[in-house]
């Protein structure tokens, strides 16, 4: 019976030890975690122990997911000096320092990590993944007196910073595994390069394999799928002290991992538990065009392109008997020369703006001064924004050769480029009229600007947001009068803001066009991205049209419906709707290239949800709905290929009893 009951105390105290061993997310000084024990952060998400790859005997210190049925490595520790068997630990000095001792109590941490002045160490597991050294009696814990998180392995994780410390040289970078089961460092690596203005080098040893191109206050102009999104938000700093990229979760619902591959790509998945596994929405480099410099010094490569590569208008190939066996290494040349005090500056649009390890850059100068500067220095050799938003800031100006520029159908930038005055003719009409105003404005003086502008401003503040009463008694009329008299329940745009926010509806911004009329790309004050449809005066639709989308679409919320964010009637009929950045789905449907990304598990998720819009409504909305005019082109693709429904009007409401109507207009599908 003794026997008994001292088995039963004990089972008892073990299973109580295991639980505080199990919860475990610390260790003091002078404890350590032995192979076989480990340490799981607060939250259980992360977890901190000893493991082995394939059929190695070789032993690792590393974190991995928690909570992921597939064992998902983030940081592996001793990458270049395995452990033999299992007969090591990790330790937490006196003085707060990690220790990695063998099986003879030798220290053999390949960090070398310095004493530090500590008077209670601990180290613990983070949420984030990132295991931190802390003093536990200091004033701040956010500060750390060691992170993992400055010492990347393979894997980029949410809240890490990759860059560069300015002031102490300290450089974060990660290096791929050599193979799927040996995490030592492989060939590639990808970090931040500082000269010029930063940007991301993917690199094969010292070749270059890929680059993002420079930051745009938005994303790197070579990452046009890098958007801002409900799950992320993407930040570069770039300061005195330091330049840095990192990424923050905005939702605790997504589990996201960015790696660099042994093949020398750098992916981002997001954990599905559905399919139990992860799954890719962000890769790079993506085709062929991503492949640095591959159409050469001012060669522009474009993927829809055959061939790829092509000179930028205003150059010819540099070896015209090379490019005529696919051969664009040498690149293209001017083909009229330079000459310094007569050159124009020649717009190109839609471009991943070239290679900036030899640029300048002022973050103060706007794109006018830039201009200036550039002309000035006969070695400039072309200009660009520095900031994308709000209209455009910034001024960054390259010297030397222009290599590595690809052409996008949306996302591109613009790049202004030294070109001789007898190119005057690639200049585009508003180009040369800007020139002419700029002209009259300069002899006009700045006294006249100076008056142009405080009239501007007075005008603009005698204008009224509201709707003028024609136009509201037209929203009152058609079908429906009765339920059409509520108040709008949607935001009015002034035209100004809409103007700037698309470049004054250039044709650079320009999308796409229907039957409604032209859509633009614009991006609001504060970074928002927009959609703007215009209702064009040649329009096979009409006010009726418009009417539908403001007052049916105003009133719909649902995830698979476009959210309309407002309009405009002061002076165009403009409809503000939220970007979508992979446009309609019949530019996937009907394109040899884009269809590709379409799988099965794609398709039916497009499948499900315009069944679960139209679901809405025709059952489930405050209003039922048949929309008329469901096709391929009145789909959008939001950054994630969900669907969104768009274009209602063409669209017919029913009341609440109503099973059939009557309709003397012709529809759409």
């Amino acid at each position: 019976m003794k026997a008994f009951v001292a088995l039963s105390m004990f089972l008892v105290l073990f299973s109580c030890n295991a639980l505080v061993s199990n919860a475990l997310d610390t260790i003091t000084a002078n404890q350590s975690i032995q192979d076989g024990e480990s340490l799981i952060s607060a939250g259980g998400t992360f977890e901190l122990g000893f493991f082995s790859r394939g059929d190695s005997s070789k032993r690792y210190l590393g974190i991995w997911y928690k909570k992921i049925t597939v064992m998902t490595l983030v940081w592996v520790a001793n990458r270049v000096a395995p452990f033999a068997d299992r007969s090591y630990a990790l330790r937490l000095t006196s003085h707060g320092s990690l220790v990695l001792l063998d099986g003879n109590g030798s220290d053999i941490w390949p960090l070398n990590l310095p004493i530090l002045p500590v008077r209670n160490p601990v180290a613990q597991l983070l949420d984030s993944g990132n295991l931190v050294v802390i003093d536990a009696e200091g004033s701040d814990p956010n500060n750390f007196l060691w992170q993992s998180f400055d010492y990347p392995a393979d894997t980029f994780l949410a809240g890490m910073k990759i860059g560069w410390n300015r002031t102490s040289g300290f450089n974060r970078y990660v290096t791929s595994w050599k193979s799927i089961d040996d995490p030592s460092p492989g060939d590639f690596t990808f970090q931040l390069d500082p000269n010029g203005y930063p940007q991301f080098l993917l690199k094969q040893g010292s070749d270059i394999k890929f680059r993002t191109g420079p930051w745009n206050g938005l994303r790197w102009s070579g990452t046009p799928n890098l958007n801002p999104n409900p799950y992320y938000r993407y930040e570069f700093v770039l300061n005195e002290e330091e330049m840095y990229y990192r990424y923050e979760l905005l939702s605790s619902s997504v589990i996201p991992r960015m790696m660099l591959t042994t093949n020398g790509l750098v992916h981002q998945f997001a954990w599905i538990d559905r399919t139990q596994g992860w799954a890719l929405y962000l890769a790079e480099p993506i085709d062929q065009c991503d492949n640095y410099a591959t159409c050469g010094v001012y060669g522009s490569c474009r993927v829809d392109n055959s061939p790829l590569c092509r000179c930028l208008k205003g150059f010819v190939p540099r070896f015209s008997q090379e490019w005529d066996i696919l051969d664009w290494s040498n690149g293209c040349v001017r083909r009229n020369p330079l000459d310094c005090e007569k050159d124009i500056f020649v717009k190109y649009s839609w471009l991943k703006l070239p290679d900036t390890r030899s640029s300048w850059f002022n973050g103060s100068m706007n794109l006018q001064e830039c201009e200036v500067v550039c002309t000035k220095n006969c070695s400039c050799m072309a200009y660009s924004n520095l900031d994308i938003r709000d209209g455009g800031s910034g001024c960054l100006l390259w010297f030397g050769e222009l290599i590595d520029i690809r052409e996008y159908s949306a996302y591109g930038q613009d790049l202004y480029i030294r070109m001789a005055a007898s190119e005057s003719a690639l200049l585009p009409s508003h180009q040369k009229k800007h020139k002419l105003v700029m002209g009259l404005a300069v002899s006009f003086g700045s006294v006249f600007l100076i008056l142009v502008l405080t009239l501007g401003v007075l005008q603009c503040k005698k204008r009224k947001m509201k709707l003028p009463e024609a136009k509201r008694d037209s929203f009152e009329s058609g079908d429906n009068r009765e339920n059409h008299k509520e108040d709008l329940e949607l935001p009015l745009f002034d035209l100004s803001t809409v103007a700037i926010a698309t470049n004054y509806f250039s044709t650079d911004n320009k999308i796409g066009e229907g039957g409604f009329g032209p859509v633009y790309k614009g991006v609001l004050r504060g970074g928002q991205e927009i959609a703007v449809k215009m209702l064009s005066r040649n329009s096979t639709q009409g006010l009726h049209e418009f009417k539908n989308e403001v007052l049916y679409v105003s009133k719909l919320q649902h995830r698979s419906l476009v959210k309309l964010l407002g309009c405009c009637i002061e002076e165009e009929n403009l409809l503000i709707y939220e970007f979508m950045p992979n446009r309609s789905l019949d530019s996937f449907l009907f394109d040899p290239t884009q269809r590709k990304q379409l799988d099965w598990s794609a398709r039916f998720n497009i499948i499900n949800g315009i069944a679960r819009g139209l679901l809405y409504l025709h059952q489930d909305s405050r209003l039922r709905i048949i929309h008329r005019d469901v096709k391929a082109s009145n789909v959008l693709l939001d950054f994630e290929m969900n669907p969104k429904i768009s274009d209602f009007g063409l669209a017919k409401s029913f009341t609440g009893n109503e099973t059939q109507a009557n309709t003397n207009r012709v529809v759409g599908t």
